[in-house]
């Protein structure tokens, strides 16, 4: 395993002092309480009356600017103490926010995942160990009988779905101006095939920084008719084309394009499938390829993360993948990923590193 400098400082030495590691080793066994009340502390709003206040605010103050009851409000304020969120003076029982609590409150990142983790996954990740040795996504069972969320996201619950494609999006996003200098300034494309293109925000970006780009959409039906009532009357919009396909169907082709076919696009697309499968659909993406064609594979590997926490974020992000999503994918590694491209028949000719939120892009072409 070939991990990042930090990565290396972080994972291959003991870190933590006896004590520290025993306070940790409880903080995951209350794990589930933690996460509820620091959320709620959010949602409730008192992290941010303490984080405006010019001096911490009382108890007292606190249930009055909230509307909840003093015995809510200490339950609450007691357990962040012990969480670390919030930090007291004895003296006048004043509260304030810890850098803890200030990250909880004002990154990006954090509220995002704040609210997948609660909106999607909380529930399903009670049956993680069904999930696991079965190979199936058994925590998707309270919102439905897909076999996978693919299948049925655009029917679930309207909060499930903007947590879920504000998570998506959050870290796709970030990634997309360097992306598209990558993918427009440095190689010279006029079509491309963005598979597994959702809501088609990647295209349409496309069709915005070149306006002779021509991009076809694969995915899903159900996906697709998302994806057209989504850049219907947005600029370039008429250059942007969908190709319903189950992309799991080992017998589904991809679209043969005449004249050849510049680029293929997969971004955060193969972490949605188990490695048997990503050797599949890169060998039929390999079929619609020229020597010409580069396949642009991006992808958050949590083994060349700049930053710590951000592994962390990627590793219990496969748990969602396991429970939630489709039972057999995972947010991979390098040399998990080169090993797909490598038996697929393809070769990886660059590697971009540090993206927004901490992308990679993989350039790939045919094998000489």
């Amino acid at each position: 395993m070939n991990l990042s400098e930090e990565l290396q400082k972080k994972y291959t030495k003991e870190p933590l002092t006896a004590r520290e590691a025993q306070r940790l080793a409880e903080f995951i066994a209350w794990g589930p309480a933690v996460f509820q009340a620091s959320r709620l502390m959010v949602k409730f709003g008192i992290l941010e009356l303490l984080r405006n206040s010019d001096d911490g605010m009382t108890r007292e103050e606190l249930c009055k600017q909230t509307g909840l009851t003093d015995y809510a409000m200490k339950c609450l304020l007691e357990a962040s103490l012990c969480i670390g969120t919030v930090l007291v003076d004895t003296e006048t029982e004043r509260y304030t926010l810890s850098k803890t609590g200030w990250f909880l409150l004002n990154d990006p990142a954090t509220r995002v995942n704040l609210d997948f983790n609660h909106d999607v996954n909380y529930e399903g990740w009670f049956r993680l160990e069904e999930s696991l040795k079965n190979g199936k996504p058994e925590g998707l069972r309270h919102f439905g009988p897909w076999k996978t969320v693919y299948e049925g996201l655009s029917q679930l619950p309207e909060q499930v779905q903007e947590s879920w494609f504000a998570f998506d999006h959050f870290y796709s996003d970030s990634s997309f101006p360097q992306a598209l200098d990558i993918v427009f300034r440095q190689h010279q494309v006029r079509s491309l095939y963005d598979v597994g293109g959702n809501t088609g925000k990647w295209a349409l970006k496309c069709v915005e920084t070149d306006k002779e780009v021509e991009v076809t959409v694969l995915d899903l039906p159900q996906q697709i008719d998302m994806m057209r009532r989504f850049v219907k009357g947005k600029p370039g919009a008429e250059r942007i084309k969908g190709y319903a396909i189950n992309l799991l169907d080992v017998n589904a082709l991809f679209p043969q394009r005449e004249g050849g076919l510049d680029a293929i696009w997969m971004s955060q697309f193969l972490d949605c499938f188990s490695m048997d499968e990503i050797v599949n659909i890169l060998t039929r993406a390999k079929a619609a390829m020229t020597s010409n064609t580069r396949l642009f594979i991006m992808e958050t590997l949590w083994d060349r993360q700049r930053f710590e926490p951000a592994a962390f974020c990627l590793t219990m992000t496969s748990l969602y993948f396991t429970a939630i999503a489709n039972g057999n994918s995972k947010m991979y590694n390098t040399e998990d990923m080169q090993a797909c491209v490598e038996k697929a028949g393809l070769r990886v000719e660059r590697i971009f590193d540090h993206l927004g939120q901490g992308h990679s892009i993989l350039v790939c072409r045919l094998k000489d």
